[in-house]
């Protein structure tokens, strides 16, 4: 698989981690800038995710990893996932989208 076509798959998956919402803020994780990095192997479709949280003691880290489970089970060249939950760097406001901040009534 080329570099390019990887590069389109994981373009498919973060758009599939767009419908992982956060229940709380009722944004996705994607807009709310809680995923750091992607890495997908074209060859094995072994897929990892280095995601955080808005805050360390957050509860609610195993329904956003099983519902990142769920979200990426349509996209077909995904065959196993893992998801890594990373403290460093500290998620902060800034890293939401403009689109998450509007939403969230945050300037």
């Amino acid at each position: 698989m080329s570099y390019t076509e990887a590069e389109a798959i994981k373009t498919k998956i973060l758009h599939a981690l767009e419908d992982v919402m956060d229940p709380e803020l009722g944004i996705d994780i994607v807009n709310l800038g809680l995923v750091y990095e992607i890495r997908f192997d074209g060859e094995s479709g072994h897929t990892e995710i280095d995601m955080t949280l808005t805050t360390m003691g957050c509860p609610l880290a195993d329904l956003l990893t099983s519902q990142i489970y769920d979200a990426l089970k349509p996209v077909e060249e995904v065959k196993k996932v893992d998801v890594k939950l990373v403290w460093y760097p500290a998620w902060t406001v800034e890293k939401m989208s403009r689109y998450a901040r509007i939403a969230l009534g945050i300037k």
